[in-house]
């Protein structure tokens, strides 16, 4: 864009965001209620015309950086790079605690250790120094692969202090993927555990770059020697960190431009893609959320999400700014509980799959404790609730007679609670807000946007959305006249979901055709998601684009949304719902919740051998699609979006069996094929049965 022009524009805006003395009241666009609306009623986004010359008044940004996308954290502009972020953090908070493990060096799991900020500031120069002294070279492609450990994040921050490019290697997305990766990515080095080890050695000779292997966690003895033919050398974790501190290196730092990581995104369909993040992406990115959300040193954040993936990734950015200490798990998700109660954590983030297990857990406790208790924890629940809404502080007696109880489950200091990777139901956004107290936020991103395109403002009440834009872009809504969302729709403008700013994305690693089909030539991105915005310039996510399909009778259906719905039934651990154009119904494939299908099977007197016969009961089949019936009226489901049929499986939705992606989506067309013979099924008894609907 021509510079007078852009500075015609701003100064337009400015004159008619900031209302000047001098100017009259003539003033056009200060007079212009659609523009400003939102800034005006003190709302979350204000709206800005794209172009100047023409187009609507449809670009929306942050109401507190209407002027100017944050860039870098206005605390420390000098801070553009995760080199820079993580030397404020040593020099800052050195002493305090930094990654803390409960797993000591035999293995056994204890107390949490901890390490603090200049221990691991030393520890990432000592990787570093080895990396260079074995030969990596300064913009070299590292891969990390193995879950989340203290050790991923030395092994990140030394690939930042060196200018080398961090890769994540997914331990989910199995073999052949790790393998495509690395050779997509010419990884020099990989790190790895000795789990994931043995399948690396099984397809190393067929990754040609790769010169190094560090084995974390590994003794020496466990670290087999290669041949020298193989050009490859293997080395420990800790014979790396000795060999770095003995032949210290000074550091490279990266310029903001350099490319910091790339992660590969599994996506529903298809090869990995490789997103290119820049450091000036994530620090962006870490810098836009900083505005609204404050931590402290006095933090503690439990670490158990991918740190391959984007979510759990853009937190690791944001936590040392602030001085935070970051607590591992395990490494069992079914041991998290005990994690959490051990670490005692005062942030949590989570995904709507782990929230609404824990929401279920907690009405059924509720509803299995007895009338008297029943009647309290709902007496308590209203007053609670009621105070919360209306701006008030609740009574602190609710707390202590049964929300302290509740609060025990994640450690009993939880202040800051947050979602993200799938929609979460406001009726469990609402539960959690109110039984754990301090602020609960849904989030909207992706790892082409460096993670946050949207969050929930403080003080907002309202549920049911992703709040307004990350200060580090802006968004507006384009239409898609064959899904029949536009921005002239009433009461509420729709759209796909464009974003622009700092923290887009570079494109796909070596592909230029699908990088060029999401960014366009004005710098949007298209994400591909359906959106509106409500009153006050909040979004809501409302659609997919790629995931629609229609009905026999022409029906547009959501799939997402309905399973959404349902996942608040009690039987149900997961839910896939299907249909096509061939039929007029919906069908479901439930992922039974093990215990709630004992305890029903109970309380009817039911005889069985095993749970698989008894998702093959009729009388269970009825019971769940019921109990979806009775969850989808109260959610005002129309008529053609209840299943009319259902499908119980033990088996879980996993990344495992190829049903999830990693950040645990439904594969759509994987699961259609997984369960194709019950679905066909399906639809061939209600071809004969002929049910009337749902509603």
């Amino acid at each position: 864009m021509d510079s007078s022009i852009a500075e015609r524009r701003l100064s337009a805006i400015h004159d008619h965001l900031v209302p000047s003395a001098a100017a009259g009241s003539h003033s056009d666009l200060r007079a212009n209620p659609t523009a400003g609306e939102f800034l005006n009623e003190q709302g979350y986004s204000v709206v800005l015309p794209e172009k100047l010359q023409s187009g609507k008044w449809n670009v929306y940004r942050s109401a507190r950086f209407p002027f100017k996308l944050v860039t870098r954290f206005p605390d420390h502009p000098d801070i553009g790079t995760l080199h820079d972020n993580f030397v404020h953090a040593v020099d800052t908070f050195r002493d305090y605690k930094y990654l803390g493990t409960r797993i000591g060096n035999d293995g056994k799991v204890g107390g949490y250790k901890w390490m603090t900020y200049g221990e691991a500031g030393t520890a990432r120069a000592a990787i570093g120094s080895g990396l260079i002294y074995h030969g990596i070279p300064k913009g070299a492609y590292v891969g990390i692969y193995f879950i989340n450990r203290p050790e991923w994040l030395i092994v990140d921050h030394a690939c930042s202090a060196y200018s080398l490019v961090s890769v994540p290697l997914y331990d989910t997305l199995g073999p052949d993927a790790v393998k495509y990766i690395s050779n997509h990515a010419d990884v020099k080095a990989i790190f790895c555990v000795p789990q994931t080890l043995n399948s690396l050695l099984s397809f190393l000779s067929e990754i040609p770059s790769v010169r190094l292997v560090v084995v974390v966690g590994g003794t020496e003895c466990e670290v087999p020697s290669l041949p020298k033919s193989t050009g490859i050398q293997m080395v420990t974790y800790a014979k790396l960190l000795s060999l770095g501190r003995s032949n210290l290196q000074p550091f490279m730092p990266p310029k903001p431009d350099d490319i910091a990581t790339v992660c590969y995104t599994s996506g529903t369909t298809g090869t990995p893609k490789g997103v290119v993040l820049t450091h000036g992406n994530l620090i962006a990115n870490a810098a836009g959320c900083s505005t609204g959300i404050k931590f402290y040193p006095s933090d503690v954040y439990i670490s158990y999400l991918p740190l391959a993936h984007i979510y759990e990734r853009a937190y690791q950015v944001t936590l040392p700014y602030f001085g935070v200490a970051v607590g591992f798990y395990q490494g069992d998700n079914m041991k998290l509980m005990d994690d959490l109660v051990a670490l005692r954590p005062t942030i949590f983030c989570s995904v709507p799959r782990l929230y609404n297990r824990i929401y279920a857990g907690i009405i059924n406790a509720v509803k299995s404790s007895g009338p008297l208790k029943e009647r309290l924890f709902n007496a308590a629940y209203s007053s609670k609730k009621h105070a919360i809404m209306n701006g008030k502080s609740p009574s602190p007696l609710w707390d202590k007679l049964v929300f302290d109880k509740i609060k025990a489950r994640l450690g009993g200091r939880v202040r800051f609670l947050s979602s993200g990777a799938s929609p979460l139901s406001p009726d469990v956004l609402d539960f959690l807000k109110i039984c754990f107290g301090g602020r609960v936020v849904e989030g909207y991103g992706m790892t082409e946007s460096s993670c946050v395109i949207s969050g929930m403002d403080e003080g907002d009440n309202l549920s049911g959305h992703v709040g307004s834009p990350n200060p580090a872009c802006e968004i507006k809504l384009v239409d898609v006249p064959e899904m029949n969302y536009t921005s002239d729709d009433k009461p509420y403008p729709r759209g796909e979901i464009c974003i622009r700013g700092p923290i887009v994305f570079q494109g796909y690693y070596k592909d230029e055709v699908q990088t060029r089909e999401v960014l366009d030539d004005d710098g949007w991105l298209h994400t591909g998601d359906i959106g509106l915005w409500l009153p006050g310039g909040r979004l809501k996510i409302i659609d997919r684009k790629k995931n629609i399909f229609k009905l026999a009778q022409g029906e547009y259906i959501a799939p997402e949304k309905i399973e959404n719905v349902y996942a608040k039934c009690r039987f149900i651990a997961q839910c896939f719902i299907y249909g096509d154009s061939l039929n007029s119904a919906l069908v479901a494939i439930v992922s039974v919740d093990h215990d709630a299908l004992k305890a029903w099977a109970e309380s009817e007197g039911i005889k069985y051998n095993d749970l698989g016969q008894l998702c093959n009961d009729p009388r269970a089949m009825a019971a769940v699609l019921a109990d979806m019936d009775s969850v989808g009226r109260e959610a005002q489901l129309r008529g053609f979006e209840f299943a009319k049929a259902v499908t119980l499986v033990l088996e879980p939705f996993t990344l495992e069996n190829g049903l999830l992606t990693p950040t645990f989506k439904i594969k759509r067309p994987q699961a259609r094929e997984y369960f194709a013979k019950a679905i066909s099924d399906m639809y061939a008894e209600l071809a004969t049965s002929d049910p009337s609907p749902r509603t």
